[in-house]
C-alpha cells in the first residue's frame, strides 16, 4: 500500500504461538499429568488446538487444556 502500513511484516499472531506450543504432542504419545500422577500413564488420542484428549489408565479419557496444564511425555 502507498502508506506503507500494509507492507510491514505481520505481527506474530496466534498462529505462531499455536505452531510453537502445540506440536509437542501427537496421537499415540505416552504422557503423564505431573499434577495428578495417580491418573497413571495416558495415551494421546487427539489434539484440537489447545485441547489434548488423553486416555489415562486409571481415570479414563480426559480433555486437557494445555494452556493451563503441561503434560509430560514419557
Amino acid at each position: 500500500a502507498e502508506d506503507g502500513i500494509r507492507d510491514r511484516s505481520p505481527s506474530r499472531g496466534l498462529g505462531d504461538v499455536y505452531k510453537r506450543q502445540f506440536v509437542e504432542y501427537e496421537p499415540g504419545d505416552k504422557v503423564i499429568n505431573p499434577s495428578e500422577k495417580d491418573w497413571g500413564i495416558g495415551q494421546v488420542q487427539s489434539i484440537i488446538k489447545y485441547k489434548v484428549t488423553v486416555n489415562f489408565e486409571n481415570v479414563g479419557k480426559k480433555v486437557i487444556d494445555i494452556r493451563n496444564l503441561e503434560l509430560e511425555k514419557i
